[in-house]
């Protein structure tokens, strides 16, 4: 039941809130300085990502779970993957088709719904950055362990620490401008 809950209370968050944000914060468009560090430390960790798999994916089937705004599928596209590219935000998922190149749209799958729906099939990899950072501890291992079923190879994945000094910069960050 926290599951649903926390599924809802998110795709609510980014189809009616967050979509306009991401959306510039992952473009070219100019944002403030603390976006700017966000941006920096996403394209890092994807880069760290990236870094793990194979620089040949041809053919490899992979879930980009929580895809957002498309950036992480198009990089395995260029790696010869075939990408379903899934996003509990339609508004994202709708980003991701308009900035990923049509050449690209034969190996990509779109789907907007839940990344643990089994109905998505079976994958060689599946990447999960900062998809699964809202979920329980107790969610989040039932999630884990339902993709690794449905994975031959890895699933690579990221999660925020849940440190005091984390909890109490988020709080902090609820202080700033709306804008940040």
């Amino acid at each position: 039941m926290l599951y649903d809950q926390t599924l809802s209370r998110v795709q609510t968050y980014f189809d009616k809130t967050a979509s306009k944000t991401w959306e510039q914060l992952t473009s070219d468009a100019p944002v403030s300085k603390i976006r700017q560090t966000v941006r920096i430390g996403r394209e890092r960790m994807r880069n760290k990502l990236l870094s793990q798999l194979p620089e040949d994916l041809n053919e490899a089937r992979i879930l980009d779970a929580g895809c957002g705004t498309g950036q992480f599928t198009t990089e395995l596209v260029k790696r010869g993957a075939n990408v379903v590219a899934t996003d509990i935000s339609n508004s994202l998922i709708q980003i991701a088709k308009n900035r990923i190149s049509a050449d690209y749209h034969t190996k990509i799958k779109f789907h907007v719904g839940d990344l643990c729906n089994k109905d998505l099939g079976q994958f060689d990899y599946v990447i999960a950055m900062d998809s699964l950072i809202y979920y329980s501890l107790d969610d989040l291992s039932r999630i884990l362990i339902g993709l690794k079923q449905r994975t031959t190879r890895e699933v690579i994945f990221t999660v925020a620490p849940r440190t005091k000094l984390l909890l109490v910069m988020w709080y902090l960050g609820k202080l700033a401008p709306k804008g940040d």
